[in-house]
This record gives C-alpha cells, sequence and structure tokens, in this order.
C-alpha cells in the first residue's frame, strides 16, 4: 500500500452526524477516523507532545496499516536556527518511536523566516537525524526557497540525504472568489508556486483545498497525473486533504480519492467506502 490518504486532524467536532455517526463521543474519533482514512498529519504535536500513556493509547485504537505523520514542535523549529534544537528533534524521535509500525515520516515545518542563508544550518541538521531509522521531510515556507538557485541547491541537499520534501499546493484556496480568499484563507498558509518534486522514495503532499468542489476540480485532476508517476516510479505517498474550513476536508479527500480510482490509479480502496453508514453532506459538491 503505497498510497494513504488523510486529513490534518481526526477530533474535530464539526465531522459529528457527517464523516461520524451521530452521537459520537471524543473517545471514539481516533478509531472512527482510521476506519475511514489511511494516516493523519499528526499536527497536534506542534502544539504539544502527548505523554507515552496518550500514545500506547493511540496505538491500540490504530489498525494495520494506519500511519501517523508526526509533525516536529513549534518550540523545536520556529525558534530561529535548527543546529540547537538537535537534541530535542532526537528526543522528540524516541518518544515517537511507541507509536511503531504506525510510525510514518516525521515532518519539519520551517516559519517564513527561516530563509535561504540559512541551508547549513538546515544541512546540519538533517545530517544529524537517524535517516535510516525514521524517515524525515522538510517544509519550506520563505518565498526564497522556491527561486533559483536556492530551490535546486535545497532538493540536491534532500536527495544526498534522502529527506522528503514537502509538497505544499495552496493553489486552490488562492483561486475561486476574492470574497472567499479576502474572509476565509488562513494568513498562515503561504501563496507559494507549486513545486511538485520528490527527493526520496516517498513524498508528503500536503492540498490545501477550496470549500467550493469545483474550484479544487482542475488541480485535484493534475494531481490525478502526478500520484499516478510518482506511484509508477515506486515513490510512497502520504496525501493530506486541508480546507480553511475544516469541515469540508474528509469530503474534499473522498472525492479526490474516487478521482484517482477513475484514472486508472493504482491505489487501494478507500476504507471509508466499506462503512454502510454513508455520510451525505460531506459528499455533495
Amino acid at each position: 500500500m503505497n498510497f494513504l490518504i488523510g486529513c490534518a486532524v481526526w477530533a474535530y467536532k464539526g465531522w459529528v452526524g457527517e464523516l461520524y455517526p451521530k452521537g459520537s463521543k471524543a473517545a471514539e474519533f481516533l478509531p472512527l477516523y482510521t476506519q475511514r482514512f489511511t494516516t493523519v498529519e499528526g499536527n497536534t504535536t506542534f502544539y504539544a507532545v502527548p505523554n507515552q500513556e496518550t500514545l500506547v493509547s493511540w496505538v491500540s485504537q490504530m489498525p494495520p496499516g494506519f500511519e501517523f505523520c508526526p509533525k516536529l514542535p513549534r518550540q523545536l523549529t520556529h525558534n530561529g536556527l535548527l543546529q540547537p534544537a538537535i537534541p530535542g528533534a532526537l528526543k522528540f524521535l524516541e518518544q515517537m518511536r511507541v507509536l511503531g509500525q504506525h510510525l510514518g515520516p516525521i515532518f519539519a515545518q520551517l516559519p517564513p523566516s527561516y530563509e535561504p542563508a540559512a541551508l547549513e544550518d538546515l544541512a546540519a541538521f538533517l545530517q544529524a537525524w537517524p535517516r535510516n531509522e525514521a524517515h524525515l521531510a522538510v517544509e519550506v515556507r520563505h518565498a526564497d526557497w522556491y527561486k533559483e538557485p536556492h530551490a535546486s541547491h535545497l532538493n540536491a541537499l534532500l536527495e544526498e540525504l534522502g529527506v522528503g520534501r514537502v509538497v505544499l499546493d495552496t493553489r486552490p484556496v488562492y483561486s475561486g472568489s476574492a470574497s472567499y480568499k479576502q474572509q476565509s484563507v488562513d494568513s498562515r498558509k503561504p501563496q507559494v508556486p507549486l513545486q511538485a518534486v520528490t527527493t526520496a522514495p516517498f513524498s508528503l503532499v500536503r492540498f490545501i483545498s477550496h470549500p467550493d468542489q469545483p474550484v479544487n476540480q482542475p488541480f485535484m485532476e493534475e494531481w490525478v497525473s502526478l500520484v499516478d508517476q510518482w506511484l509508477r516510479l515506486g515513490k510512497r505517498i502520504y496525501f493530506f486533504m486541508h480546507c480553511p474550513l475544516e469541515q469540508y476536508s474528509p469530503g474534499n479527500a473522498r472525492h479526490f480519492h474516487q478521482l484517482l480510482e477513475k484514472g486508472g490509479v493504482p491505489v487501494p480502496p478507500l476504507p471509508w467506502n466499506t462503512i454502510d453508514q454513508a455520510p451525505i453532506q460531506l459528499s455533495l459538491f
């Protein structure tokens, strides 16, 4: 199973009655989520590292094949240079090992203030990571990382070390009506050009979708072709569906998976589709 798909979170109360059955309790969200998707972006670890008891509890609720992709805590990635954060990053990895077979790639989201002038600092951080023990991916947000020669320098470094480059696609939310862009787009989502590159045997894709499905359609169709190409090259893909209005994320993910299947892309069935109780509202576009 080289294609996994999911959302940024699982504990979203607004999904009760749609993604989750009516009356679902918070304690039931994780097992319900894992019955519908195959991976989740560990956005929660960006804000607080769960204790070992919590991690063990999560593991007990995850079926075989489900993977959790933790984000490095912001106190490690958002306080200037990365080299001083190496001990903390290694400690975080040790804590995450409790997830065992459910541990997917860990990723570092770097702030817009982290610019290409810090390339040597980034290289030192990546070289200190035990890459043979746990996959690591990096997401950059400073605009200059997307320009030459910085883009090529970054990609070459990541490829040399076998580190993934998180592919961030924010195009959908900066398309569509101007009123939506002004009112609803999360300002923390950078408006950067798509750089659909793979620098490792795996890739993390973060697709920031629009609430109106027709706006997403051309971008999703482009991704159908890219996912097909990467899978046929033997890449392992983790595809995370976001939306500034979180209630739309599951439906958008399901629609994208349907497009993959219709396009003949070799992806495994979506677990959600095996559940008799199919939510209605999330399927409407």
